[in-house]
């Protein structure tokens, strides 16, 4: 596991399981300072943010705006490593179709829903939420696919999906049961829609490599 003296800022707007995040980083990262906090200047002061998260698209933007975090995440989103999950990578996008969100816009494209009347798979019916274990297909690589095989399984709980404006953005996808894009990078973000913090080895990897990444692709 990666040990690290880095000062590692959780994002907490409120919502979600955000202490699973912080176990998860603080098992993967024994010498780092691991702070869950809403305070921006905070946020500002640390070495790599994690910005985790369950939950709706707009009560996510009004939390944020409402904890004055909106010009920090965008300043570490821009500036140092960051990780983005679940909600975290949502939100990065431009407009989400989950109650008609205007979102961050550090990424170009849309979330929306999945498509109810295509929930078919080997003649039966697929659930909304997409929840529990899928295959994740490494489309580039990157620093935090490392030791981290094509086609290992993660844990997903979500009704919506990103659609990436641009096609350099994606770095993996999943099948439910079409193809969407389950994760997202451009130089210093990386961001997920699975949860690392709860798909055992392969999840606590990917967090280690974050924790060691440089923020460079």
């Amino acid at each position: 596991m990666a040990n690290s003296a880095a000062n590692i800022a959780i994002i907490d707007y409120g919502m979600g399981n955000l202490y699973s995040v912080v176990k998860a980083i603080e098992h993967v990262a024994p010498g780092a300072r691991v702070e869950l906090t809403d305070a921006p200047e905070a946020i500002r002061a640390a070495d790599r943010v994690v910005f985790p998260g369950q939950g709706a698209a707009r009560d996510c933007m009004r939390e944020i705006e409402a904890r004055g975090l909106r010009g920090a995440i965008l300043e570490a989103a821009a500036e140092k490593p960051f990780l983005g999950i679940c909600m975290g990578l949502q939100v990065l996008f431009e407009h989400s179709a989950e109650g008609d969100t205007p979102c961050l816009g550090v990424f170009p494209g849309e979330v929306a829903r999945f498509d109810e009347s295509r929930m078919r798979a080997a003649g039966e019916r697929l659930k909304v939420p997409h929840m529990g274990w899928n295959g994740v297909r490494q489309l580039r690589s990157h620093p935090l696919w490392a030791g981290i095989a094509d086609g290992a399984r993660f844990y997903f709980v979500h009704s919506y999906y990103v659609v990436p404006a641009a096609d350099d953005l994606a770095v993996a996808s999943s099948d439910y049961p079409q193809a969407f894009v389950c994760a997202c990078a451009r130089a210093n973000l990386f961001a997920v829609q699975f949860h690392p913090e709860k798909s055992a080895a392969d999840g606590l990897r990917l967090l280690a490599n974050f924790v060691a990444w440089s923020g460079q692709p």
